[in-house]
């Protein structure tokens, strides 16, 4: 029997007792909580409380890593089953203002069931190939769920569908702040990191200072990028021709970058100097120039360390962009802040859901990059 598995049975169960979902006057109010099997008619709510129960007795199941995973898998179907079943029965004969959510229960269950395909899927250690099929699996599933329209009539789905075209500029900002601060920060990081790699003194004197870059607080950098921007814009006609300004994209985006050369060039550092010496001297031996040596020897034995800092700037940045929407800068953070000024939780789920998403797929494909990167050798 597993250990997780029994915790993770125990709480599952402890959530069944609580609020599934929530019906509300309107968009604003606190909702009035609802048992899971009071969501909806026995008959349309039976099947997916069955399977949550189903869910968790399998992830007990410590010797049979496939059993647990396609146990959480089901309890997963059971939740989304029961939320969509819940929707339309709490609707029905409720004023036309009402608005229903997934409830603290809920929330809990998908992290109970998320928690127990990760600890199946670390049992199993499945290859890149696998985990990128299980991604896409994940995604083609959501996708194919949402689509058909199933849970069209919770309220985050319509605070959506009001909002569809400011969603898309949203996604397409949050893109451009998140990839395009890692791209930049890349640029500037690897040969930043090469010359600390070469030179000791100039690491000595680089590296303490992004490290008190790091210390400095989201909120606090993005306000003293406001005020230097500003300078700068009424200074430089050029400048402001181009778009820097005090607020928007620009001190977002500077901000992002500043915080991500410290993994960058870090992590180039860690990766030249974890090349085997011998490795070094066999290429000298072979005659190579430094280039050389560079581009055929230290670049790919250091490669998986490399990818390791861009995978710590790509999920950091994509949380540190929501703190964008505070100045202007767009992106899934617009949402998060118009939901607190109105109270409506929501219009806040509506951000903070896409950039949870986002975080975990962008961690994923890194990792699987990583891993094949690694030598056959030291996988």
């Amino acid at each position: 029997m597993s250990a997780p598995g029994v915790a993770f049975a125990l709480t599952g169960l402890a959530l069944l007792l609580a609020p599934f979902m929530t019906l509300a006057a309107n968009r604003i109010v606190a909702g009035e909580g609802v048992a899971p099997w009071a969501v909806a008619p026995m008959a349309a709510g039976l099947p997916g409380l069955l399977a949550i129960g189903v869910g968790l007795m399998l992830g007990l199941v410590r010797a049979l890593p496939r059993l647990r995973l396609g146990g959480a898998v089901l309890g997963l179907a059971g939740a989304v089953w029961l939320l969509a079943a819940g929707g339309p029965s709490l609707l029905e004969g409720a004023d036309q203002y009402a608005r229903v959510s997934p409830g603290a229960g809920f929330w809990g269950l998908l992290a109970v069931f998320v928690l127990l395909m990760a600890d199946a899927l670390a049992q199993l250690n499945p290859g890149p190939a696998a985990r990128a099929g299980l991604l896409g699996l994940g995604l083609g599933g959501l996708a194919i769920l949402l689509g058909s329209g199933a849970l069209a009539d919770l309220s985050v789905a319509q605070e959506f569908a009001g909002r569809s075209d400011a969603f898309v500029a949203a996604t397409l900002r949050h893109l451009a702040l998140a990839f395009g601060s890692l791209a930049t920060a890349a640029l500037i990081g690897f040969p930043l990191g090469l010359l600390c790699h070469r030179r000791a003194g100039l690491r000595g004197a680089i590296l303490p200072l992004l490290s008190f870059l790091q210390t400095v607080p989201s909120l606090a950098m993005f306000g003293i990028m406001i005020p230097l921007l500003s300078w700068l814009a009424a200074t430089l006609p050029a400048a402001r021709a181009i778009g820097i300004a005090g607020i928007g994209f620009a001190p977002a985006f500077i901000a992002l970058v500043l915080y991500s050369l410290l993994p960058v060039v870090g992590n180039t550092v860690a990766g030249l100097a974890s090349v085997p010496p011998p490795a070094n001297e066999a290429a000298r031996g072979m005659g190579m120039t430094p280039p050389q040596r560079l581009y055929r020897v230290e670049l790919p034995l250091g490669l998986p360390i490399l990818l390791t800092g861009l995978r710590i700037v790509l999920v950091q940045n994509i949380g540190l962009a929501v703190i964008a929407g505070l100045i202007g800068g767009g992106g899934y953070g617009s949402f998060v802040f118009q939901g607190l000024n109105q109270t409506a939780t929501d219009l806040i789920l509506l951000g903070a859901l896409p950039t949870v998403l986002l975080a975990m797929v962008a961690a994923i494909v890194m990792d699987i990059l990583v891993d094949l990167s690694r030598p056959k050798g030291r996988a």
